[in-house]
């Protein structure tokens, strides 16, 4: 079976995924969430957002556990534990910050900016050793 229709599954699935773990960060934040499901939503969020993955892509089959397994796993076990009002404010929340449109320009003005801070400070650090 070829692989191209299924892409747009793919995307649908991945796009739900993002707009779900977007709802997982404002669970953790609304202050009527249970503490201990505010931490367990905090930490799938960060983990959901960081480049830094539980079990590295580069191993074969299992470096995509964490992305295709877990990751799904926890944001559901997050969405059926979290109150239904907390849930339908963070979902709207979710929803249209989602549908805002975004800017390639700003995206890229934001990276040289940053690349430009640590230009900056490292042309500061070799010149402190040099002196």
């Amino acid at each position: 079976m070829p692989l191209l229709p299924l892409l747009p599954s793919f995307r649908s699935a991945a796009r739900r995924l993002k707009r779900e773990a977007l709802t997982v960060y404002f669970v953790a934040r609304d202050p009527r969430t249970p503490w201990a499901l505010r931490l367990l939503a905090l930490a799938v969020a960060a983990y959901a957002a960081s480049p830094i993955d539980l079990i590295p892509d580069f191993i074969p089959v299992l470096g995509y556990v964490d992305d295709l397994l877990l990751l799904p796993l926890a944001v559901w076990l997050i969405l059926r534990l979290a109150p239904a009002g907390v849930l339908d404010d963070s979902r709207a929340r979710a929803a249209s910050l989602a549908a805002r449109p975004t800017s390639r320009a700003a995206a890229l003005c934001i990276v040289a900016l940053w690349l430009a801070a640590l230009g900056g400070l490292g042309y500061w650090w070799l010149a402190r050793d040099g002196a």
